[in-house]
């Protein structure tokens, strides 16, 4: 399974924002950007440099990418397929990432992290429709059912510890978290994709 293994606290300090890729940890003292607010590397500390249209654009896109947890083939695909829908290419691209199973179990609250509940799915943790799914990026459709498998060890005490820690299910989605099972009700818009992003810049760099 292909993924990014650089350490998480790095990629929040060059993007210069908390991605929470730590769950838990990155709401806490022990946050790695609140104890270095600087980019890492030799230069970290030093000046910065000149902030150009071609940089803007870059950050962005790593940000988003750094987000959803996908690699950068990954994520020039998504962009792909979100230009060949109809509509804003920058909104289709984000709305693609959010249907990824890793994500809609993590914006459900059965994971602390997408890096967490994407471990999860690729354990076997998860139905979609009665049907085991081990594939972190399997695209979510209205109608469909998520539930946890009840019977896998220790499962039931990571999703109570993950809800402590999740903010509120978005409204196009649904949770049960007593018996851990979760709907999608429909397609995410781009109001409910909480995420600091400006989806317009990526569409720009790759438009080039």
């Amino acid at each position: 399974m292909a993924r990014d293994r650089s350490p998480q606290c790095k990629q929040c300090r060059r993007e210069g924002e908390k991605l929470l890729l730590k769950g838990e940890r990155c709401l806490t003292d022990k946050c790695g950007l609140d104890r270095r607010a600087y980019p890492p590397g030799e230069h970290g500390r030093g000046r910065r440099r000149k902030q150009s249209e071609y940089l803007t654009q870059l950050r962005e896109k790593q940000k988003a990418r750094r987000y959803y947890g996908v690699l950068e083939g990954q994520f020039r695909n998504y962009y792909e397929a979100a230009a060949r829908q109809p509509g804003v290419t920058g909104e289709n691209l984000l709305r693609l990432l959010e249907l990824r199973l890793d994500n809609v179990v993590y914006r459900l609250g059965f994971g602390a992290s997408r890096r967490q509940a994407r471990q999860l799915v690729r354990h076997g943790h998860f139905t979609v429709n009665g049907r085991k799914v081990n594939i972190p990026s399997y695209r979510v459709k209205t109608d469909d059912v998520i539930a946890a498998v009840l019977d896998s060890e220790g499962l039931k005490a990571v999703v109570e510890d993950a809800t402590d820690l999740t903010a509120s299910v978005p409204a196009w989605l649904q949770a049960d978290h007593d018996n851990m099972v979760g709907k999608v009700l429909r397609q995410p818009e781009r109001t409910d994709i909480d995420i600091p992003v400006q989806e317009s810049l990526i569409v720009e760099l790759y438009s080039k």
